[in-house]
């Protein structure tokens, strides 16, 4: 009896698995085979296949504008959001609980906002900027790296807070007694250790400034800076969108996933040297 059910259990659970791996990859599959294809959308006929989509993708400048638009956002946004974010994570880690404890809980309400309602303060704070203070700033690339780096580095954060609270927090203050100061202190000997967590903060920074399409939507008001996301949804109120974004999105998707195997080998070796 108890072989019969967990036997059954079993199948339960691989079968609830598949279900869950099938609603997430096949969307993605669908995309990837059908950028192969001359169909003109994506679960209908095949047709021939082909590399045109591709080479349309390359032809086609405001598909391409838009996806180095989001890609220089996306690199500089995370860059400076994770230099903030492990900044403010080791100011954070060494204040005094009660007051840690609220800087803590400040520095996450962007992650819990709503999106639109962050979106309309940064609209509005642009134009109070401009319009009330008289500063001489516009709707464009550089407010949009502002706008990501703000909304980005409370995750980078959240990435790094965990990753200090592992740490030997004597490391620090036997660095200082021997003769280092603070600045040395924290380059030499803190900021190595969380070189991992930097680079996993610095990757989800990077993924959410590509994702993102509210914030990005409404601060290109009149500036006529598309992103990929902003991109698609002009298109699609427009004429449908185009079938050369099928091929953009099997280069994100082929290099995203490079990427990611790339780093777990090279993380896999490093523990197995470790463990040696």
């Amino acid at each position: 009896m108890k072989k019969s059910s967990s036997v059954i259990f079993l199948i339960v659970r691989w079968a609830i698995l598949l279900v869950v791996l099938a609603a997430i990859y096949f969307p993605l599959i669908m995309i990837i085979v059908y950028s192969f294809s001359t169909a003109r959308n994506v679960g209908g006929e095949f047709g021939n296949f082909t590399f045109s989509l591709y080479e349309k993708f390359f032809n086609n400048e405001k598909l391409l504008d838009a996806t180095v638009n989001t890609l220089l956002i996306g690199l500089l946004s995370a860059f400076f959001a994770t230099v903030l974010g492990t900044t403010a994570a080791v100011g954070i880690h060494y204040m005094k609980r009660k007051t840690r404890a609220m800087v803590d809980a400040s520095s996450q309400i962007t992650v819990v906002n709503a999106e639109i309602v962050t979106a309309m303060g940064f609209f509005l704070l642009m134009l109070f900027l401009r319009d009330m203070i008289q500063i001489p700033v516009n709707f464009g690339l550089t407010w949009l790296i502002i706008a990501h780096t703000v909304i980005t580095t409370p995750y980078v954060i959240l990435t790094v807070s965990p990753r200090l609270k592992q740490l030997n927090p004597n490391l620090l203050e036997a660095s200082m007694d021997l003769g280092a100061g603070p600045m040395r202190s924290l380059l030499t000997v803190l900021l190595p250790q969380l070189a991992g967590a930097m680079l996993s903060g610095f990757a989800l920074a990077f993924t959410l400034s590509l994702d993102d399409f509210v914030i990005t939507n409404i601060n290109t008001y009149g500036a006529g800076i598309d992103t990929i996301s902003t991109f698609v949804y002009s298109s699609l109120r427009k004429k449908g969108i185009p079938s050369e974004v099928r091929a953009l999105s099997t280069i994100i998707f082929v290099v995203v996933l490079v990427v990611l195997i790339v780093y777990n080998v090279i993380k896999n070796k490093k523990q197995k040297k470790q463990a040696k």
